[in-house]
C-alpha cells in the first residue's frame, strides 16, 4: 500500500481486501508494471487495481467506494486512445480480466452472452466455432475487451453492414456507482418496454457505470468474402463506386476501407513488412470486401459489379484476392497503422466523422493547416472507414512537441463544425477531446449528459473528469 494513501484510503482498501482476497487486489507497486496504453509505454498508475470474479463482487466494490467517496475507473484492454481511462496514483482501477467467461450460445436466438472481460477475438472464434459470426472487428481485436468495447461504442471496419457496437447488444448487465444492480440481459430483438437503459451504458465511457455482461448479436458465418484493392485518382470516384456496390451487391457489402495516398505508401514501403500489391501513384486506394452465403455466385456478381464500375471509369486499377492468404495481405496494407508510431517519434492521432461530401474539401484543409504551421515537411496520414463517414488522421512534423497537441487538435477539430462532423467517430472522447466536445454538441445536449452523469454517479467517483467537467447543470 502507497504510504501517501489518506486513513480513508487505507480502510477502504482493507475493506476490499475482505472481499476480494489479496489476489483481487493488486498493491500500486504491481499496477505499475503494466503499460498505462496501447501506444504510451510509461507505467501505469493507481492506488490498487482490483480483480472481481463476480458481478456480486463488483457490486460490493462499488458500494465500499461510493462510500468513500473514492475515484474508481473500470479498466479494460488498456487501448486508452484518448486517455478515456487515464488514471492517478489516488484512483482505483477496477480490471475483469478475471470475469471473462463466455457463459452461453443460444443458436436458434443467435446470441452470445459473456462476461465484460472477455477479449473481442475470443467472442469472434467461440461465434465461428458454432458455426455462427459475430461481426465487430477492429485492429485491437486480441486486448480490447467487449466491456471497453461496450464503453466506447466501437466501430471498426464492417459498420457499415452491420453496424457498431450499440446495434450488436441486445441486452447488458451493469452496476452502478453505488452498488445496484442493473440487470437486462434482453435475448430479443424488439422490446419497447419503457426507457432501453442499456443505451446509456454504451458509449459512457465507464462514467455511468460498470458493465459486467452483455447480450450480444450473432448472425450466419459467411461462407464466401470477396476482396478487392482499387486504386483511384478522384476522390469524386469514390462516393459513385460506393452507391455502385451498394446496388449491385446488396446488402453481402462489409467494408469500404479508403487510404490516402501517403497512407499506403508508408505501410507498403521499407521497412514496413508488406510490399505493395499494386503501384504506389494513385491518390486514393478503396479496400472493398463482401460477404457471402452462396459460394456459386457471390464471387460472379462481385466480379461483374466492379466491371460495371470500371465500365463507369470508377477507379483506375485493381487487384482482387484470389486466396485467403492474398486476402490477408490486403488487409494487412490498411490495418498496419502502427507503421506510424514505429517510424516516427511523435504523432498525434485523431478519429473524425463527417459527410463523405465534406471529407475530400476538409482533408485538403487539414492537412494545408499543418504544412502552414510546422512547414511543408509535415505530414498526415488519412485513412478510414469511408463507407460509414468515419477517417483517422494522423500529423506528424520533424520539430513536433507534446506541447503542440493544442494547436494541432484545434487544425483538425474546428473545421469539423462546418462540415457538420464530429470529433469522435468511435475512440471516445476520454480526456483528450473533452475541451471540444462543444464543437459536435449543443449546450443543451451537454447540460442534459450532466444531468444523466449526476443522476447515476451523484459523487462523480465513476471515471471522473472525462467527458466532461462535472458541475451543477439544470436543462434551459
Amino acid at each position: 500500500m502507497s504510504a501517501q494513501a489518506s486513513d480513508l484510503q487505507r480502510a477502504t482498501l482493507d475493506a476490499l481486501v475482505n472481499v476480494l482476497g489479496n489476489d483481487g487486489v493488486l498493491p500500486a507497486d504491481a499496477v505499475s508494471q503494466r503499460q498505462s496504453s496501447w501506444i504510451d509505454p510509461a507505467p501505469l498508475q493507481a492506488l490498487a487495481l482490483l480483480r472481481p470474479r463476480t458481478t456480486a463482487e463488483v457490486a460490493t466494490t462499488l458500494a465500499i467506494c461510493h462510500a468513500a467517496r473514492q475515484p474508481v475507473i473500470a479498466y479494460g484492454g488498456g487501448t486508452n486512445l484518448v486517455r478515456a481511462v487515464q488514471s492517478t496514483p489516488g484512483d482505483i482501477l477496477l480490471s475483469l480480466e478475471r470475469m471473462a467467461a463466455i457463459t452461453a450460445i443460444d443458436l436458434a436466438n443467435h446470441t452470445v452472452t459473456v462476461q465484460a472481460g472477455a477479449p473481442l477475438q475470443r467472442v469472434q472464434q467461440a461465434a465461428a466455432a458454432a458455426d455462427l459470426f459475430f461481426p465487430l472487428d477492429l485492429a485491437a481485436r486480441g486486448s480490447a475487451t467487449i466491456g471497453g468495447c461496450v464503453a466506447m461504442n466501437a466501430g471498426g471496419v464492417r459498420v457499415l453492414r452491420y453496424g457498431a457496437m450499440r446495434e450488436l447488444v441486445l441486452g447488458l448487465e451493469a452496476v452502478r456507482a453505488d452498488g445496484t444492480v442493473l440487470a437486462s440481459l434482453n435475448h430479443m430483438l424488439k422490446n419497447n418496454a419503457g426507457y432501453d437503459l442499456k443505451q446509456l451504458f454504451i458509449g459512457s465511457e465507464g462514467t455511468l457505470g460498470v458493465v459486467t455482461q452483455a447480450v450480444l448479436r450473432l448472425f450466419p458465418a459467411p461462407r464466401t468474402a470477396s476482396t478487392a484493392l482499387l486504386g483511384v485518382n478522384e476522390f469524386a470516384q469514390m462516393p459513385d463506386l460506393l452507391h455502385l456496390l451498394q446496388c449491385e451487391v446488396g446488402g453481402t457489402l462489409a467494408s469500404f476501407e479508403v487510404m490516402w495516398n501517403d497512407y499506403y505508401r508508408l505501410t507498403t514501403t521499407p521497412p514496413a513488412p508488406t510490399r505493395p500489391p499494386m503501384g504506389q501513384e494513385f491518390d486514393y486506394y478503396v479496400l472493398v470486401e463482401t460477404l457471402g452465403g452462396d459460394e456459386q455466385t457471390d464471387r460472379r456478381h462481385f466480379e461483374r459489379a466492379l466491371d460495371h464500375a470500371a465500365q463507369q471509369g470508377l477507379f483506375d486499377d485493381a487487384v482482387l484476392a484470389g486466396s485467403e492468404r492474398q486476402r490477408a495481405e490486403l488487409w494487412r496494407v490498411r490495418e498496419d497503422s502502427e507503421q506510424i508510431e514505429r517510424q516516427h517519434h511523435l504523432t498525434f492521432g485523431y478519429d473524425v466523422s463527417l459527410p463523405v461530401s465534406e471529407m475530400e474539401e476538409y482533408v485538403a484543409g487539414v492537412l494545408s493547416g499543418i504544412q502552414l504551421h510546422y512547414g511543408q515537411q509535415a505530414r498526415c496520414w488519412v485513412y478510414g472507414h469511408l463507407g460509414d463517414g468515419n477517417l483517422h488522421i494522423n500529423v506528424w512534423a520533424p520539430h513536433l512537441v507534446a506541447s503542440d497537441a493544442g494547436c494541432v487538435a484545434a487544425i483538425v477539430y474546428e473545421p469539423l463544425r462546418a462540415a457538420c462532423g464530429s470529433i469522435s467517430a468511435e475512440h471516445g472522447i476520454g480526456l483528450d477531446k473533452k475541451e471540444y466536445l462543444g464543437l459536435c454538441r449543443t449546450p443543451e445536449e451537454i447540460a442534459a449528459m450532466r444531468l444523466l452523469k449526476q443522476v447515476f454517479d451523484p459523487h462523480n467517483i465513476l471515471n471522473p473528469g472525462k467527458l466532461f467537467d462535472l458541475r451543477e447543470a439544470t436543462l434551459p
